[in-house]
Formats: structure tokens, C-alpha cells, sequence
């Protein structure tokens, strides 16, 4: 049987943490797309995040270091993770702030133009 993922109390989440996991342009764009879904996704729907493709590799590093960050929540379905953002949790401890990066997130997107998802 396999371990469940970690994921931080809400009491252990900082600002510091989440501000890391997303400065990196391709966790931002992740995070931006799960936190605007209706639905939690896989790990498989973000393998074009970026022009290109990215190694699955690369990818889960991407999705483990935002879910320690306590940006997200995983659960393993089968062979998939399925991911969902924690915006509702992360509203009642740090306010707006979440919403306020996302929103930023999407109108630099939508300035640079059709094709650019990430810097």
C-alpha cells in the first residue's frame, strides 16, 4: 500500500513558502490554471504547460514542491495524482493574498498576448 502524500498543516504554511513555490513561472501558470478550474485535476493535464512538453519528472517535482508549500492537495487515484488548490484554507489564514497573485498572474498572461503561458 502506498504511503499517503504529506501535506502542511495550515498552521505551518508561510508566506515565505508560498511566494517560493510560485516564482517559478511554470508553478505560477499550474497554480494559476487549478485555482480558475472547476475541478481538481491530474498531474497529466499540465504536461503542455509551457511551450514544448515536460518531462513527467520535472512535473511532479513542480507539483511536490507547491504542495508542500500548502498550495495544493493531492490524493493518488489509481496510478494518478489528482490535484485541487487549498484557496478556500489559504483565504482564511492569509486574507486576499492568494487571489491577488492569481489574478496578477492571469492579466501579465493575458498582456502578453495568445501562445504565452509562461515567462
Amino acid at each position: 500500500m502506498m504511503r499517503p502524500l504529506p501535506h502542511p498543516q495550515l498552521d505551518e504554511i508561510t508566506v515565505q513558502g508560498i511566494l517560493h513555490a510560485l516564482s517559478d513561472p511554470i508553478r505560477l501558470e499550474i497554480f494559476g490554471q487549478l485555482a480558475t478550474s472547476e475541478c481538481a485535476k491530474n498531474c497529466s493535464a499540465f504536461v503542455h504547460v509551457k511551450e514544448g512538453q515536460l518531462p513527467k519528472s520535472t512535473l511532479s517535482q513542480h507539483f511536490r514542491i507547491l504542495r508542500e508549500a500548502g498550495l495544493i492537495r493531492s490524493e493518488r487515484k489509481g496510478v494518478e495524482l489528482i490535484s485541487s488548490t487549498r484557496c478556500a484554507e489559504l483565504n482564511d489564514r492569509f486574507g486576499p493574498m492568494i487571489q491577488a497573485i492569481v489574478e496578477a498572474h492571469v492579466r501579465q498572461r493575458e498582456a502578453k498576448g495568445p501562445g504565452s503561458q509562461s515567462a
